[in-house]
């Protein structure tokens, strides 16, 4: 889904299929468009990270989107209770492929000190999490360096992988 469907002459095996993927990889990684869901005290973290002083932005992901239609990297962060999984988990459904998770903070990694009935231990239960994040609360650094590590795993994903049509078989 994307740029690799619409050029059928391009894919298949060869030079071009390279750097097609490699240019797919190069736009992806340099234009993810987080769709936050932040709460309690991590939030407050990530939000640092959007100002001018750690500023996301030069990593290319300036593009806040609070729709889930428009995003492609999920950042959660803080304590997910069990009524409010059902809700990012829609969300999570909503975005389009490929998608990224970040967890951000012990709270919604493993359930941090909240060891209670309604507390989710870690929301790698219910989604797939590409990067977690230690601490309570975790730095604005921390953030940035996840924000790295997926661009290095979209750009050595598009090495891994050749992206085929079904117009080219």
């Amino acid at each position: 889904m994307g740029l690799e469907t619409k050029l059928p002459r391009l894919t298949g095996e060869g030079f071009i299929t390279t750097k097609v993927n490699e240019l797919i990889a190069w736009g992806r990684k340099n234009s993810l468009w987080p769709y936050p869901f932040g709460t309690a005290c991590c939030a407050i973290e990530m939000m640092a990270t959007l100002s001018s002083r750690y500023d996301m932005a030069r990593f290319g992901a300036e593009v806040i989107r609070f729709s889930p239609r428009q995003s492609d990297l999920i950042i959660v962060s803080g304590r997910i209770s069990l009524k409010m999984m059902p809700v990012l988990l829609q969300i999570y459904s909503q975005v389009p492929e490929p998608k990224w998770v970040i967890s951000m903070g012990a709270c919604c990694s493993t359930g941090g000190v909240f060891n209670t009935y309604p507390q989710i231990q870690g929301i790698d239960q219910f989604m797939p999490v590409d990067v977690y994040i230690p601490g309570c609360p975790p730095r604005p650094e921390s953030l940035i360096d996840a924000l790295v590590h997926i661009q290095k795993q979209i750009e050595s994903d598009a090495k891994a992988h050749k992206f085929t049509s079904a117009a080219a078989n």
